[in-house]
């Protein structure tokens, strides 16, 4: 893989913006395999309005988005209430993160963020634009990047260093079940335990490890009543969906 942004394919465009549109479409074509299949991927002609790229194998939709220099914990995105149709819909492409670096435009990290990942809760709504603006009053978004969990941005190069395709495909295949989570509230309480297990950074823990995060979850779900019950309901899921492994009365263990 190819961990540069050759300059010279842009070099008929002015804009810098679009320059760098082009240097990491044309990359991404080149180099990035489909994360759920492993077969390529292709570019969307004519500018698709809700994706830029598509596998023709398993019909898995990508939306680019890059930036200069770190990652940082957001990710400008386009119009809120868009977004958040989005969200409701078959049609939410996974997202491709590319983040370079300015000066020698050498490839820093590649990230894919899966379509399943996508909540409400990790998408801020921008200020409406001001009166003065060409396009006045309208509403972008952010993605929050800082509040996904860590599994659900699997990274192709991390820091500069490439990882194996094996890799990449294994831990999409890891989350995939969350595809069937079409609730978004329900999905929702999946990931809430997905980050909380991976704020425990062990393998194996305790049913008395996740009830430690009762009142965070408290606060994010003030309707439930039973933050224990729920707990353990979605324990109970992810073992079913092979997440994790039950070893004994409240033990388990990551697979």
């Amino acid at each position: 893989m190819d961990l540069n942004l050759h300059s010279a394919i842009a070099d008929r465009y002015k804009s810098n913006a679009q320059k760098i549109r082009v240097l990491t479409e044309e990359w991404v074509g080149t180099n990035i395999f489909c994360p759920s299949c492993g077969d390529i991927v292709s570019n969307y002609a004519n500018n698709k309005p809700i994706a830029d790229f598509y596998c023709a194998k398993c019909k898995e939709d990508f939306e680019l988005k890059s930036k200069k220099n770190s990652i940082g914990k957001k990710i400008v995105d386009g119009a809120y209430a868009t977004m958040i149709e989005r969200l409701q819909s078959s049609s939410n492409p996974n997202f491709f993160f590319l983040n370079y670096d300015k000066q020698s435009l050498d490839i820093i990290n590649f990230i894919v963020i899966p379509k399943h990942f996508f909540i409400p809760e990790i998408i801020e709504k921008r200020k409406p634009l001001s009166s003065t603006a060409k396009r006045a009053g309208w509403i972008g978004c952010n993605i929050l990047l800082d509040t996904i969990p860590q599994s659900g941005k699997i990274f192709y190069i991390k820091d500069k260093k490439q990882e194996s395709k094996d890799k990449v495909l294994e831990t999409w295949h890891k989350t995939s079940f969350l595809k069937e989570s079409t609730n978004l509230d329900t999905k929702g309480w999946l990931l809430d335990i997905i980050s909380c297990i991976e704020k425990l950074n062990k393998d194996r823990f305790t049913l008395q490890d996740l009830y430690s995060f009762e009142p965070y979850l408290r606060v994010k779900h003030p309707n439930n009543n039973n933050i224990q019950a729920k707990i353990r309901q979605q324990l109970q899921i992810l073992r079913d969906k092979n997440y994790l492994i039950f070893e004994s009365r409240g033990k388990y263990r990551l697979k």
